[in-house]
């Protein structure tokens, strides 16, 4: 779990294929020496475990799905990334639950900066777009955001100064990719909404997600 406050930004130091995916070596001093095998990073949002580690730099795995369902299979060698450790129990929940499970990419198609903030606008698929609300929270490459406008599948967000300069978010342009994940609790009304049209009553969804004895 994670709640979407960006750590650290790292670069990508090293990338090598395999045939279990690509293993990713990020260069990130300020957390690396904090690490241990099989910690959990998001990196990008994506949530991914820690394969090697030393005290500048740490490597993880993305296997083919997380691939194919992310912007992680595109990153280069200098590339900066956003990390963010998993949250530990005794620390203050300030962002929103954010699992670290992609659920799709989504192209930006406008970015304007007004002195030290910016707006910037995304187009998600049409399959999620009933994951989302204006003032809804939503995870663009991990940062937790909150939708400022929705315009059918176009998305608009306020990025203050803080988020540009500590995420890699400011560094982006019209045109490139971004991981996003929408709001869990959205995901699981939907799928009970999608249950309920499938001719279940709600004693069946209730007793199907196990609050109610059969």
């Amino acid at each position: 779990m994670f709640t979407g406050l960006i750590e650290a930004l790292g670069t990508v130091g090293q990338i090598a294929s395999s045939r279990e995916g690509k293993s990713l070596t990020v260069q990130a001093s300020s957390i690396a020496h904090e690490l241990r095998l099989g910690d959990s990073i998001a990196i990008d949002g994506a949530c991914l475990s820690v394969t090697a580690t030393d005290k500048n730099q740490f490597t993880v795995l993305a296997v083919p799905e997380t691939l194919q369902r992310t912007t992680l299979g595109f990153l280069r060698i200098g590339a900066l990334v956003n990390l963010e450790r998993a949250l530990a129990a005794n620390q203050r929940f300030q962002g929103h639950f954010v699992q670290g499970h992609i659920d799709c990419t989504a192209r930006i198609c406008a970015f304007q900066k007004t002195g030290a903030a910016a707006t910037m606008t995304i187009e998600i698929p049409p399959d999620f777009d009933a994951l989302t609300v204006e003032k809804g929270s939503i995870a663009i490459n991990g940062v937790s955001l909150t939708i400022a406008q929705k315009r059918q599948q176009r998305l608009t967000i306020a990025l203050i100064p803080l988020t540009l300069a500590h995420s890699n978010l400011g560094k982006k342009v019209v045109g490139d990719r971004v991981n996003v994940e929408f709001d869990i609790l959205a995901k699981y009304v939907a799928n009970m909404l999608n249950l309920y049209h499938q001719n279940l009553n709600l004693t069946e969804i209730a007793e199907k997600w196990g609050f109610a004895k059969k």
